[in-house]
């Protein structure tokens, strides 16, 4: 195909005609809105998939239907590159001017555009691999991107309902496929073969894990972790929850990471059946998001967050690299973003370099590839550890001094087949931290005692246009409204140990609040006090509802 098929695309498009009076932003985790509004975006992103693959020279891109850990009337799509890591940030643009053209005819226009600017030769051929998570609208959406991957002529490759970790491993493993740097067999079942025997061989000869308590959102994550489990046996036993798929309104309802984050509680599924001590984790919706938890001795619920995983496997993998005498060569850093806690803050900086970066994961893993060991995680449970390419080289090719150096080298190359370096992966991190406490003997309460977290709240403030508010400093700082980042500094400057910023969310049409004190009461009333200024600012919420913060 050395032209465009403009009548076939034409066709197709004016069956997939866009809503009037929508507008859509590809943002942080791609396009995310109501499913029922979605039809033309899908069947425009699979058109848009064929191109990246032609500009590419024929590498197989991939295409996620999810909405993560949104609830389930919500659904999504966004576009995964050759790597297995998100849509080049430039190409952002194009599925956004693709996304909102008005007409077919103005829609064949863009695509046009698209080809001349980006200097794509039609000629290539287009491979998409593709995949879904369980919402009820995902098989229409499904439909409505076929048509488009059907429209620019793609070979196309569906990987079925699946977790969106799963997805991105299987564009990376498609694309090193018979190479030096082959990824791994590129199934699902070779997805869970290579988990699954690096971690028995992380933990051979060590005392096997107790059970874990898995919280799996009634989404996705409850397939695969039933799969990974037949895989590990008994040397991980699972205890798998909320694992209702096909209940309608049950994904995300209650339960999953983001519940465990923002309300800082158990789900209430598990009030009644979490033992004190008892070590438990929930996924999201599509399995990409990790939170682990426990209750003490005197059943109080205590989170370890994204920030906390940070701190157990950062300092693990420091420890890995020194033993296996390659602390010269290997340099660990840390990516977080202004959501970690301080004192998660204060004490990896006196371990590793940390640096701060603005929210999306995008953003994460762009910093963490500076580095020959980039680990990045989110406070909200998403992350991964990044190997560079010389450091993956280094790892095969060292020779140890001593049987502690080998043992250390080993463990080294065992954690890189166990961590999914594409995308923050919840199976694949749960396994990681399941070795680093097994390594440590570790108790959930001797985990905890790293450090202890400043105490902090998040809100979400419903506003009329969240893109009025503009951020600067790794979105620390706003920029725009004028004058509310001064009134936010005089607020923060009456609370003992205050920190807070506002930024707009990446995949909600809200305002997000996050503050922190010395004491959990002032924590509170500073995210509240500061969410009223945001919400004030705004002119209220847009529906004339009372002024209330999630």
């Amino acid at each position: 195909m050395s032209q465009l098929p403009s009548s076939q695309l034409r066709a197709y498009a004016d069956a997939h005609p866009k809503p009037p009076n929508i507008e859509y932003q590809y943002g942080t985790a791609g396009f995310r809105t109501l499913g029922s509004v979605l039809d033309s975006v899908l069947f425009r992103v699979g058109v848009l998939a064929g191109l990246r693959s032609k500009r590419l020279e024929g590498r197989t891109v991939g295409v996620m239907v999810t909405a993560s850990h949104n609830p389930e009337q919500d659904n999504g799509v966004k576009l995964v590159d050759p790597r297995g890591e998100m849509l080049e940030a430039s190409w952002e643009q194009y599925a956004t001017f693709l996304a909102n053209a008005p007409t077919t005819d103005a829609f064949l226009d863009v695509v046009d555009a698209v080809v001349k600017n980006t200097k794509i030769d039609l000629s290539r051929p287009a491979r998409v691999v593709y995949g879904r998570d369980t919402r009820p609208s995902g098989a229409e959406l499904v439909s409505a991107l076929e048509d488009g991957l059907k429209a620019i002529g793609a070979e196309t490759r569906n990987a079925g309902i699946t977790t969106t970790p799963i997805l991105h491993y299987l564009v990376r493993a498609i694309n090193t496929k018979g190479t030096a740097e082959s990824y791994g067999e590129d199934s699902e079942e070779g997805y869970y073969l290579k988990l699954s025997g690096a971690f028995k061989k992380l933990i051979a000869g060590k005392t096997k894990p107790e059970p874990i308590v898995i919280d799996c959102a009634n989404g996705v994550g409850a397939l695969a972790a039933e799969k990974i489990s037949q895989h590990l046996g008994d040397s991980l036993p699972m205890i798998l929850e909320n694992t209702a798929t096909t209940t309608k309104g049950a994904l995300n309802y209650q339960c999953g990471a983001d519940f465990v984050k923002t309300g800082q509680k158990l789900p209430p599924s598990l009030a009644d059946k979490l033992k004190p001590g008892q070590r438990a984790c929930s996924f999201d919706g599509d399995a990409d998001r990790l939170m682990y938890y426990y209750l003490d001795e005197r059943g109080h619920f205590q989170m370890l967050d994204g920030d906390k995983i940070a701190a157990l496997v950062a300092s693990f993998i420091v420890d890995l690299v020194r033993l296996a005498g390659l602390e010269k060569e290997v340099k660990v850093g840390l990516i977080q973003t202004a959501y970690a806690n301080g004192a998660s803050t204060k004490y990896l900086s006196d371990r590793l370099p940390v640096k701060c970066v603005s929210t999306g994961v995008k953003h994460l893993h762009h910093a963490a590839e500076h580095y020959q060991i980039g680990v990045y995680f989110e406070a909200n449970g998403h992350g991964t550890i990044l190997f560079s390419r010389e450091t993956l080289e280094k790892l095969s090719t060292h020779e140890p001094n001593t049987p502690a150096q080998s043992t250390a080298l080993n463990h080294l190359v065992n954690l890189t087949h166990l961590i999914n370096q594409t995308v923050g992966d919840a199976i694949s991190d749960m396994l990681l931290v399941e070795v680093v406490l097994t390594h440590k003997s570790y108790s959930g309460a001797e985990w905890n005692s790293l450090y202890t977290d400043l105490p902090n709240r998040l809100v979400k403030v419903v506003v009329a246009d969240r893109n009025a508010f503009k951020t600067e400093d790794a979105e620390r700082r706003l920029v725009s409204p004028a004058g509310l980042q001064q009134k936010i500094d005089e607020l923060v400057r009456k609370f003992e140990g205050g920190r807070s910023f506002v930024r707009p969310s990446g995949t909600e049409d809200v305002v997000r609040v996050y503050a922190e004190a010395a004491i959990r009461a002032q924590a509170d009333e500073l995210a509240y006090r500061v969410g009223g200024l945001v919400y004030d600012e705004a002119g209220g919420d847009p529906k004339g509802r009372p002024k209330e913060f999630v």
